[in-house]
C-alpha cells in the first residue's frame, strides 16, 4: 500500500510496546495533514502523504495484532499451568486433610495443620515456622504445599498481567484502526475530487520506476518454495487491498507476502519490517524471481520480485495486487527466503 513517493526513514520496533507507541505517534502525524489542498498539485501531495503514512501505520497495526495473537496464546498457557497448579494444591491439602481427620479422631488436631484450613492462607504461610512440631514427613509435605501454593500465586499474577497488556493492546489498535480508517476515506475523497486527467496522471505516477538501478538478475526463481511463492502471488493479481488482510479474497503489502510463501509451505513475519529479516540479504542486482523487495527506510512496503525488472505487490487501498517496476520507489533491501 501506499504512495510511491520518498520519505525520511523513521525506524521500526517489532516488539508489542513499541508498536502501541508507534501507533500513537503515527497517529498524531497523519492527524496533522490538512484535509485539503485547493491545487490539484497540493491535493495528490496531501493523498501520497495520507496514504505513505497508513502504509506505515498498517504495519504497526500488524504487528500489534500480531502481539495480541501471542499474548492469547500465552495467557491459555498461563489458564493451563493455574489449572494445573490448583490442582496439585488441592491435592496436597486432601492428603493433608486426611491426616488431620486421623489426628482429630484420636483426640485432638494439630495447630499447624489446622492452618490449612484458615480463610486466610496468607496466615498459614506466615507461620509455617510451626513446621518442627511435625513428623519429618508432615513437614515435607507441608513444605511442598507451601511451595505450590506460591509457584500458583506468581502463575496467577503472571496471568492477569498478560490479560491486562491484552486489553490495552486490543483497546489501541481499534481505536487507531478507526483513525487510519478515516484518513484513508479522506484520501479516497481528495483523490476522487481532482478531474479524471489528473487521477490518471497520479495512477501513472505510482507505476513509474527510477533510473539508474544496478543491472538485475536471471528470471527464474532461486528455490522451490520461491517459485511457489511466485505462482501463488501470481495468482493473487487483480484482488483488492484490504487494510491489515492477508488473503486469500484481498491483501495488504506484507499479508500478500505472507500468504504467497504460506502456500509454498514457508511461514513468514506478519509485518514488511519483520521480513527484510527472514532470509538472507542480497544485493539488488542479484535479485531473483521469489525474493522480498523492501522498500523505504523503514521497510514500511515489500513486494515479490518476479523478474524482468518487475515486482509484484498490493500498492494502497483501490489499486489492486499488480505488477510494477522495480525501482517505483527507493529500495531498502532484497531478502531471499
Amino acid at each position: 500500500m501506499g504512495s510511491h513517493r520518498r520519505l525520511a526513514p523513521s525506524g521500526f520496533d517489532r516488539g508489542a510496546g513499541a508498536a502501541v507507541s508507534f501507533l500513537s505517534v503515527a497517529a498524531a502525524a497523519v492527524a496533522a495533514v490538512p484535509a485539503a489542498a485547493a491545487p490539484h498539485d497540493d491535493t495528490r501531495a496531501t493523498v501520497d502523504r495520507l496514504y505513505e503514512q497508513a502504509e506505515k501505520a498498517t504495519e504497526a497495526y500488524n504487528a500489534a495484532d500480531e502481539r495480541a495473537d501471542e499474548l492469547r496464546a500465552e495467557a491459555g498457557t498461563a489458564r493451563d499451568r493455574i489449572a494445573r497448579g490448583q490442582h496439585r494444591v488441592n491435592s496436597l491439602r486432601d492428603s493433608l486433610g486426611s491426616l488431620a481427620g486421623a489426628q482429630y479422631r484420636e483426640g485432638g488436631i494439630d495447630p499447624s495443620l489446622a492452618l490449612l484450613f484458615s480463610d486466610d492462607p496468607d496466615d498459614y504461610l506466615d507461620h509455617a515456622s510451626r513446621l518442627d512440631r511435625l513428623t519429618a514427613h508432615q513437614a515435607g509435605e507441608l513444605r511442598e504445599l507451601r511451595h505450590a501454593m506460591r509457584e500458583l500465586a506468581q502463575d496467577r499474577e503472571e496471568a492477569a498481567g498478560k490479560l491486562r497488556e491484552l486489553d490495552r493492546s486490543r483497546k489501541a489498535v481499534a481505536a487507531y484502526k478507526k483513525t487510519v480508517e478515516r484518513k484513508l476515506a479522506t484520501a479516497r475523497r481528495l483523490l476522487n475530487s481532482l478531474p479524471d486527467a489528473e487521477r490518471e496522471a497520479y495512477g501513472r505516477a505510482s507505476r513509474s520506476g527510477r533510473g539508474g538501478l544496478p543491472g538485475l538478475g536471471g528470471a527464474t526463481a532461486a528455490s522451490g518454495r520461491g517459485s511457489a511463492a511466485v505462482a501463488a502471488a501470481r495468482s493473487a493479481l487483480g484482488k483488492p487491498y484490504v487494510w491489515g488482510a492477508n488473503g486469500p479474497s484481498g491483501f495488504d503489502c506484507s499479508g500478500l507476502m505472507q500468504w504467497s510463501y504460506a502456500q509454498a509451505g514457508v511461514s513468514l513475519p506478519r509485518t514488511s519490517q519483520a521480513q527484510r529479516y527472514a532470509g538472507r540479504q542480497i544485493p539488488l542486482s542479484e535479485a531473483r524471481p521469489g525474493d522480498l523487495v523492501v522498500y523505504r527506510g523503514d521497510a514500511s512496503h515489500v513486494g515479490m520480485y518476479m523478474g524482468n525488472g518487475q515486482v509484484i505487490h498490493a500498492p494502497y487501498p483501490g489499486a489492486p495486487v499488480r505488477y510494477d517496476p522495480v525501482g517505483m520507489m527507493p529500495v531498502s533491501s532484497v531478502t531471499r527466503v
